[in-house]
């Protein structure tokens, strides 16, 4: 059986759990990689067959989106150009974790395609909103990278296709300290922003993880790490809790760990706002932007706010062998070609 896997590479997250993904996936059959997005700073550690600049999403230096960026770099004729030319008819099953271009070529070629991820679990009404939904927000979820079956992936299982989260070997094989340090990995604000509320903190030491340094430096209580999976692993075991964006792998390990965590939803970002809203559910605590305020609630969690005890299993061979045997998988209708130009959409 050939098999492709297609993962979105906007962020680390993804990545990081198809770490765990991809040898369980090579045991049904010969696997290809297939990795699209420009602003990940992870690797992966096998190799990949095919590889695109795709759909990115860029920051700006205060927490939000960066919408022209993300506009300029949306070369919008070059995605087409590689949805028709992508060559899905070679796979005997796909599975895409929210990529968009070879969700578009099963589509375009009526190929049958498997969802499986994070981005699935939204296809439920049980799954957590914040108060005001967003109507943007919810068609990038569902019809961003349709596909005809989803198993989901979320901090509860809120409905019979959403699993837990998938917790890396890795992770799961750490020895877990507490050695007095807190690690900060907030990829979507610039660090001098972070750095000014850190140094507050004078008697706290932070390990905050950069895209810019290249070798590790030390402010004052600051210690600046490149991104690095092994140093960010190191880190985070031996910490007493992780500041981190409301995305999904970081905090769930976090949380698997017995550390504590905050949670700073990237601004105007619909899904991190839905999964802050899911974590403050559980008792996590979430604070919405880093400003003048910042530093009393960072001063408040430091001091007054204790870990939570959530267990996550080991379910990833089980969730592998329902996606080749379609068990408990959600069935998904196409997406009509009305729908996307409703949204403003028309690739075809």
């Amino acid at each position: 059986m050939k098999i492709l896997y297609a993962i979105q590479a906007t962020g680390n997250g993804h990545l990081s759990r198809a770490r765990e993904i991809i040898p369980h996936l090579a045991e049904f059959g010969e696997l290809d990689l297939f990795v699209s997005g420009d602003n990940a700073q992870m690797e992966l550690p096998y190799p990949i067959k095919y590889r695109s600049k795709g759909f990115s999403i860029y920051y700006d230096k205060t927490g939000g989106l960066d919408y022209l960026k993300t506009y300029k770099n949306a070369k919008t004729k070059r995605l087409v150009q590689e949805i028709k030319d992508f060559p899905i008819d070679k796979y005997d099953l796909v599975i895409n974790d929210f990529e968009f271009i070879s969700a578009y070529a099963a589509r375009l070629k009526h190929k049958e395609i498997i969802g499986f991820g994070h981005q699935i679990a939204f296809h439920s009404g049980a799954t957590p909103r914040p108060k005001r939904k967003s109507y943007f927000g919810e068609m990038i979820l569902k019809h961003y990278a349709p596909c005809n079956y989803g198993l989901g992936l979320h901090f509860d299982e809120f409905d019979n296709f959403i699993k837990k989260p998938i917790i890396r070997s890795e992770v799961r094989s750490l020895d877990v300290k507490q050695k007095g340090h807190y690690t900060v990995y907030l990829g979507h604000y610039d660090d001098s922003e972070v750095m000014k509320y850190l140094k507050r903190a004078k008697d706290t030491e932070f390990h905050l993880f950069s895209k810019t340094v290249k070798t590790i430096e030390t402010h004052k209580n600051i210690t600046l790490l490149p991104i690095s999976n092994q140093l960010y692993l190191n880190s985070l075991a031996d910490s007493e809790g992780l500041i981190t964006g409301a995305g999904f792998e970081a905090p769930a390990e976090a949380l698997f760990l017995g550390k504590k965590v905050m949670a700073i939803p990237i601004k105007g970002q619909y899904e991190q706002l839905c999964n802050a809203k899911a974590l403050k559910n559980i008792g996590v605590t979430v604070v919405k932007k880093i400003n003048d305020k910042f530093s009393l609630k960072l001063h408040d969690w430091l001091y007054n706010i204790k870990p939570l005890q959530i267990d996550y299993p080991d379910q990833t061979a089980q969730m592998i062998e329902d996606i080749f045997k379609k068990k408990n998988l959600l069935k998904l209708r196409e997406v009509s070609e009305s729908s996307w130009l409703q949204f403003g959409f028309k690739l075809f």
